[in-house]
């Protein structure tokens, strides 16, 4: 664990305490007046199991996919139930595993939500390249989907072989999805793999958008402790300067920079299930945000179904913010879109973000890692890598742990972080 960003976590919440998280479950969600509210559904079953995913996931079966739908439904009337009429949220997304193995129940998903909530900027659904075809995109579109997120990772051969994963056919990307049209297309790759060059992410990025994409996202390679990968981690030097130039390449291109390894190249696209101010998550693993907790879902698929069939909400953990805590983030989530708006900021805790972190603001200009523009604090380049590198120790230091202990435990005792 480093030193410096422990050290920053303690001077930004003001606090030694570490973040606790408890065996304890609220049944009832104060969610009503959460104001930018998303949703999000996590389905863990796939045909093969990548050992580099760090995500909850288990091999599939129809059997126990169809138990853990019904498992499912139940939880969203467990918990849209709760509001009375219907809860204006902004964006669902479904994430895996491989939700394209549910195809055929994802509108019944869909519609369960719907008796609950309003969806107001659309329905995303993670792919599988395999699953990029002319009849499940008509059945998703069908549906209500509008975005699609496909994990190519890579277009190369031997960075596919590197991870184990077949390859990928651009032509038959480029065919499907010109049938079957969506809001946004995002296409998934994974840099910092040995011997990636800038050369071959650029390949990539060009491939991506000449094949149907109007958005791309670029996300670093982690080395999880308890995944079987041996892909070795790239050193941090090699990293930035591939962060870089990812960055000036995008720029030079005027693609538009959504988060810190998102790019889109039509303005309107968009696919983020992460950068929102609260949301609910439903299925094994899936988390939620609110105003005063976080709190995440078992890893047991077994003891995902047992609980909510016995009309319990399938909590494994739960911590209790502290304001500053929530402050914290608040404000690191919301950097990852590469600004944070302070009117935003006090219409959310009700007091003025140069209030409770001026000072810090200020440095973080001398440092050349933020600037003032337009009202909001925008992230230069040099931030941008160093945000990668306390994400990277955030995900390293916290979800490692938390993730290691719950793939073994369904209910752990205590977390603490």
């Amino acid at each position: 664990m480093s030193l410096f960003p422990t050290l920053t976590r303690m001077w930004l919440t003001r606090s030694v305490q570490p973040f606790r998280f408890y065996n304890e479950a609220d049944q009832r969600l104060r969610f009503s007046h959460c104001e930018g509210l998303g949703l999000y559904v996590h389905i863990p079953f796939c045909r093969s199991l990548c050992n580099f995913c760090p995500y909850c996931k288990v091999s599939y079966s129809k059997d126990l996919c169809d138990r853990y739908i019904d498992a499912l439904i139940q939880e969203i009337h467990l918990v849209g139930g709760q509001h009375p009429g219907k809860k204006e949220v902004t964006s669902l997304y479904f994430g895996g595993g491989t939700p394209a193995l549910a195809a055929d129940r994802l509108g019944e998903i869909i519609a369960a939500l719907q008796q609950h909530f309003t969806i107001t900027q659309g329905i995303g659904v993670e792919l599988h390249p395999a699953d990029v075809t002319p009849p499940l995109l008509r059945t998703l579109k069908a549906a209500g989907v509008t975005k699609i997120s496909i994990g190519i990772q890579s277009f190369q051969p031997k960075f596919q072989q590197l991870l184990g994963r077949p390859g990928v056919s651009a032509e038959a990307l480029r065919r499907a999805l010109t049938q079957v049209p969506f809001e946004t297309v995002s296409m998934d790759f994974i840099f910092a793999l040995p011997g990636q060059t800038f050369r071959d992410l650029r390949a990539d990025i060009d491939t991506a958008f000449r094949n149907g994409a109007n958005h791309v996202a670029i996300y670093p390679f982690i080395d999880f402790s308890f995944t079987e990968s041996t892909v070795p981690a790239m050193p941090k030097r090699q990293k930035r300067a591939l962060l870089d130039a990812i960055t000036r390449y995008g720029t030079h291109r005027g693609y538009t920079r959504t988060s810190i390894w998102t790019f889109a190249k039509d303005k309107q696209a968009s696919y983020s299930s992460m950068t929102r101010d609260n949301f609910l998550g439903f299925g094994c693993s899936a988390t939620t945000l609110l105003r005063d907790q976080f709190k995440i879902n078992t890893f047991s698929v077994q003891e995902y179904c047992r609980w909510v069939n016995a009309g319990l909400l399938p909590t494994a953990l739960t911590l209790r913010f502290t304001l500053r805590q929530r402050m914290v983030y608040y404000l690191f989530w919301t950097a990852y879109s590469t600004r944070v708006d302070p009117k935003a900021f006090e219409r959310f805790f009700g007091v003025p973000l140069d209030r409770m972190y001026g000072a810090e603001l200020r440095l973080a200009r001398l440092l050349g890692l933020v600037k003032q523009e337009n009202e909001l604090w925008r992230m230069t380049p040099r931030g941008a890598f160093y945000y990668h590198h306390y994400e990277n120790f955030y995900t390293l230091a916290y979800i490692d742990k938390m993730w290691g202990i719950l793939r073994r435990e369904a209910f752990p005792e205590q977390i603490e972080l």
